[in-house]
């Protein structure tokens, strides 16, 4: 998608996209994101802060002030918005992880995000406690508005998306289709992290078997047609939980990530000539300055590696970049993982990725299973950012069909074949 704003700032133009894209679900309006993208000084983390906190602060009291006169669509309609900008206002501030900014904006989006729920209904979705390891994973659950055993989707999203993106993210779009939904935000996912501190794990296999255990005691869930969509990052958690995990009908990567380590560390090996495994040697030793200078100097030179490296230790941990990168070494498909595989696989793929190209056909060319499938998003369509923001329309159909054709949400009880 060519860049139309914040020139030499990849990512907050993708970010700002990444608003636009919630526009077909009701989470975002065109105007109010570009008015709001015209006062952020590009690259100024506060300005870009102080820009949606305005705008969602305003869309907040809209909200209220509808609520109190009983105008309940209104109201509706302002708090899934008002959501969306407090989201988007916490999210270049994770350097420092003490900044009150960040649980202020998070409680009044999800608060935001809550009175949303509230209007709409159970029977739409309602918010849900997934017990975890000591603690709870919070979650929504979207009951198909089709009688009988119905599909289940399990949706998670990656390195720093939210159950609530989710619900303009693909859970409607699911539900409408006749399918249960339930979404979740695992360990390292800001409704664990911002509150309760868990951090990413890569036994992600762990965390989606909890979540299908909880699953399995709600009515009406037929135990052989869940499914499991990981977005981001979660497109590489979710395949990773797929070869562990037998009780899923099938898995979809929007986008397919095969190693999430060797892609953002990849350039440190070609820096120092010798390939990724003397960047990997160096990101595991006690000590490596000069792998800690090229860091600190990518960051100068880099919103997008600024960004990275800062949120990467809020989520994943790491005392500094090097060992935050250290971590992400161990979230891979590498070693027979992708080869474990049994059931049917979507792996999607955005023509002009700006974090992730080229890992897609990597997961691809590893699957094994006998029902695999690279379904490959285009500029021509609008749908070539990370993830396919700006065409979320256009890729939950192309989707949805496909997981159709395997689980069947329209017909009560029906098996799927797990080869």
């Amino acid at each position: 998608m060519k860049q139309l704003m914040f020139p030499d700032h990849p990512t907050y133009w993708f970010e700002t996209v990444r608003s636009m894209s919630h526009i077909a679900y009701g989470g975002a309006d065109f105007g109010e994101v570009l008015a709001t993208a015209g006062q952020i000084t590009p690259g100024d983390p506060d300005s870009w802060h102080d820009a949606w906190r305005a705008t969602a602060d305003r869309i907040s009291r809209d909200a209220e002030r509808a609520l109190a006169g009983s105008h309940r669509v209104s109201a509706r309609d302002g708090f899934l918005r008002a959501w969306n900008y407090y989201r988007n206002a916490e999210f270049f501030l994770h350097g420092d992880p003490h900044d009150p900014r960040i649980l202020d904006n998070y409680d009044r989006a999800t608060g935001a995000f809550g009175q949303y729920t509230a209007l709409v209904g159970p029977d739409v979705l309602r918010p849900v406690r997934i017990p975890f390891d000591r603690a709870e994973l919070p979650g929504y659950f979207y009951p198909s508005p089709l009688p009988g055993r119905r599909p289940l989707l399990l949706m998670h999203s990656g390195f720093d998306g939210s159950a609530e993106e989710l619900h303009v993210q693909g859970a409607l779009a699911a539900q409408e289709r006749g399918y249960h939904v339930l979404t979740f935000d695992g360990p390292g996912q800001p409704g664990t992290r911002h509150r309760h501190g868990l951090l990413f794990r890569p036994d992600w296999e762990v965390v989606v078997g909890a979540v299908i255990d909880w699953a399995l005691t709600l009515a009406d869930v037929d135990p052989h047609r869940i499914a499991l969509l990981g977005v981001s990052l979660g497109g590489q958690l979710c395949l990773r939980a797929a070869a562990f995990e037998p009780r899923l009908a099938a898995v979809i990567a929007v986008d397919g990530i095969y190693d999430f380590g060797a892609a953002i560390t990849a350039p440190l090996g070609e820096d120092g000539g010798d390939g990724p495994d003397i960047a990997e040697a160096g990101l595991r030793a006690d000590s490596a300055p000069h792998i800690d200078a090229a860091l600190e100097q990518a960051a100068e030179d880099s919103d997008t590696a600024r960004w990275a490296l800062a949120h990467g230790r809020y989520v994943m941990g790491g005392a500094t970049p090097r060992e935050f990168l250290a971590r992400t070494l161990d979230y891979h498909l590498r070693d027979g993982i992708a080869e474990a595989i049994t059931c049917p696989v979507l792996v999607c793929e955005a023509e002009n990725d700006l974090f992730f190209a080229g890992q897609p056909e990597q997961v691809l060319a590893h699957l094994t299973t006998g029902d695999k499938t690279l379904m490959v998003f285009t500029e021509a369509e609008g749908a070539d950012a990370h993830c396919h923001a700006g065409a979320q329309r256009h890729a939950v159909a192309r989707i949805h069909e496909w997981l159709d054709e395997r689980v069947h949400p329209e017909r009560e009880g029906a098996v799927t074949s797990n080869p």
